[in-house]
């Protein structure tokens, strides 16, 4: 044990506090709450100005996680690089406030990587968290009840997500959004969704462990922003723009760099903008505005994730919750525009699609489409049309555009493209909801993924055969890493949506699947949710789930399973045909599964934690997944009611 110097033991009992006086008048004193004045305390207490106090107070909210020295070294790591530089993001917005003679306040909400958790039981934690954060946010904005308006900074898969859900819950407060960007590709090496199948490719003996060891040590190339390609992160990048909640030329902007401060500084200009015109949270939010989004993550290609995120943000701010015929006909009409990871045909990272003029330059092509409502307010105080008007003209998009041929030699239409040169690429639309006797309810399947090889001349994605089934995904990667996978295999992974794990993602499966030399002549099924970087030929999101009595749950090993896909047309079947060498309509498959009962190995993940568990049953009575997971008060409150009415009458039975 170190020995303590003589200073060490130099201990102050009191100290002097703050010089001046607080701006109290007769008025606050007689009449402001306790609170409101012990507050004025607490700021000069922590180093605030008495002369600055009355100005209009702005919440600063954020992901950030980890700790760096004043030089920027790593002192205590965050769970990931998306929220590892979003305090220089805070700095930028609260100097920005402070110059407005406003006073900026911070707290922060860390989150998860869904990378670092993919395989682990850290994973049942991660869709739950979302809700979580997103109720730790509104109270931390209800716990400062003198703020004017707020500020949330994120960036990844959940915590970016859970910040638009708080802050649309804000309907009377201006609030703006600022994404916290995307990190760099390597010079030389894999992105980081590609890098996540090292494992699976070493162990079927497609990489070298020297390979293995100095491709993951670049993946990320820059020490902050969300990964490069189009997953969930950078996505819900995306539809914060789309909603209005974030400025123009946001999302994907690229992490520590000039640019990327400057939104921050620009976000903090709006919110104050906001706040002195009267400009609210529910002024932005609308459901047009919601259907814009709608229609921008399509044409993006956007992550399957938003179609349990964009729900629950519409939930949030009380407007009406889309629907799967909704997400069907958005669909059906919008076509892909940009060509990105992980979804091609040409392989750009994001920061390719920012410098191509990112959500902006979409919306051009979405506007002349006429499939956007131009009349919604955003975050600038003007319309989305108004906004479309000034990128249309401006200096920002032609430098973009020029800083893209000149640092990559790719020009922008070759990212993001018309109509017209999308349909020539053969770029269809992103998402299909395929319906059958194995998903009732519906499912889900990023048909732009699909590799081209195993589509035929029409577009139309066909597999049959038996079934290998597996009860959770840890059985499923094991079953690919012992080579026990063999092309044209179809593996259904049951009792793995909110019931069984927390819906966990199973990102380990399809990005194996899609990197493997076989991996595009097999066909994964399942009920728990991909990530947004997934591709290939497969289903998630079956409902009902396995484990609330869905017939996927109750399929067996060697049944046989019929998918089509027709990705022009967006339509898709998902069949049990029996079992055997006597093939059954699906009508008469429906029939049989009806009658089975739940695979006797479909249970419960033995870990699933006491938190997750909850979550999953307050979600599961308000809707379920395709509602968004959300917590619907009104309907809980009235479950309990009814289940408390119930057991006091089994008493008196």
């Amino acid at each position: 044990m170190q020995t303590p110097t003589n200073e060490m033991y130099h201990i102050k009992t009191n100290a002097p506090g703050a010089d001046g006086s607080l701006p109290l008048t007769d008025q606050m004193l007689r009449h402001s709450p306790s609170g409101d004045l012990f507050g004025l305390s607490q700021n000069v207490g922590m180093g605030w100005s008495p002369n600055q106090l009355l100005g209009k107070e702005v919440l600063l909210l954020s992901t950030q996680g980890g700790l760096k020295s004043e030089n920027g070294d790593p002192i205590a790591l965050g769970y990931h690089t998306g929220h590892w530089e979003v305090d220089l993001l805070m700095k930028e917005a609260a100097d920005e406030v402070t110059k407005a003679k406003g006073m900026p306040f911070a707290a922060y909400v860390s989150d998860p990587c869904d990378g670092r958790t993919q395989g682990t039981d850290g994973m049942f934690d991660s869709f739950p968290y979302r809700n979580d954060a997103a109720i730790v946010y509104r109270r931390l904005i209800r716990s400062l009840p003198t703020r004017k308006a707020v500020i949330g900074i994120a960036t990844c898969d959940k915590g970016l997500p859970a910040m638009m859900i708080a802050l649309s819950a804000m309907h009377e407060l201006p609030t703006v959004i600022v994404p916290g960007g995307v990190t760099l590709p390597p010079l030389y090496g894999e992105d980081a969704g590609k890098i996540q199948t090292i494992g699976a490719r070493y162990s079927n003996d497609e990489l070298t462990l020297k390979e293995a060891s100095e491709l993951g040590c670049r993946a990320c190339a820059t020490s902050g922003g969300g990964c490069q390609f189009l997953g969930t992160a950078a996505t819900a990048q995306v539809v914060g723009e789309a909603l209005g909640l974030s400025v123009p030329h946001s999302a994907l902007a690229p992490s520590g760099q000039d640019i990327w401060k400057e939104m921050a500084r620009q976000s903090a200009r709006a919110v104050m903008y906001m706040e002195n015109t009267g400009l609210k949270t529910k002024d932005i939010l609308t459901d047009a505005s919601i259907r814009n989004a709608m229609v921008v993550h399509a044409a993006f290609g956007g992550s399957t994730n938003l179609l349990l995120h964009i729900p629950a943000i519409a939930h949030a701010a009380k407007l009406r919750t889309p629907t799967i015929e909704d997400w069907i006909e958005v669909n059906r009409q919008t076509p892909r525009l940009v060509s990105v990871l992980p979804n091609g045909p040409d392989y750009h990272p994001t920061i390719r699609a920012y410098l191509a003029g990112g959500v902006p330059e979409v919306m051009l092509h979405l506007r002349e489409a006429n499939l956007l409502d131009l009349s919604v307010l955003t975050v600038t105080g003007k319309t989305l049309g108004e906004n479309l008007d000034w990128w249309e003209d401006s200096e920002r998009r032609q430098r973009m555009k020029e800083r893209l041929y000149e640092a990559d030699g790719i020009k922008p239409e070759e990212v993001i493209m018309t109509p017209k040169q999308a349909k020539n690429r053969g770029m269809s639309s992103t998402i299909t909801f395929p319906v059958g006797n194995i998903a009732p309810e519906g499912s889900i399947i990023k048909s732009t993924s699909i590799d081209p090889e195993v589509l035929s001349s029409d577009g139309i994605y066909y597999h049959k055969n038996a079934a290998k089934i597996y009860s959770s995904e840890r059985a499923a990667i094991a079953a690919i890493k012992n080579n026990e996978v063999e092309k044209g295999d179809i593996m259904v992974v049951s009792g793995c949506g909110p019931l069984g794990t927390g819906m966990e993602e199973t990102y380990q499966l399809t990005s194996a699947l899609k990197h493997l030399s076989y991996g595009k002549y097999v066909t994964l099924i399942t009920d728990a949710r991909f990530s947004g970087v997934s591709t290939g030929a497969c289903v998630g999101h079956i409902g009902p789930e396995g484990l609330a009595g869905g017939p996927i749950g109750k399929l067996r090993d060697g049944d046989v399973i019929e998918i089509r896909i027709d990705t022009n047309k967006l339509e898709g079947t998902l069949h049990f045909l029996g079992t055997g060498d006597v093939e059954l309509t699906p009508e008469e498959g429906a029939k049989v599964l009806n009658e089975r009962a739940t695979n006797p190995a479909i249970k419960p993940a033995e870990t699933l934690p006491d938190d997750t568990r909850l979550w999953a049953a307050l979600q599961n009575v308000s809707g379920g997944t395709w509602n968004g997971s959300v917590y619907d008060v009104d309907r809980i409150i009235k479950v309990l009611e009814a289940g408390e009415a119930a057991l006091a009458q089994r008493k008196t039975e």
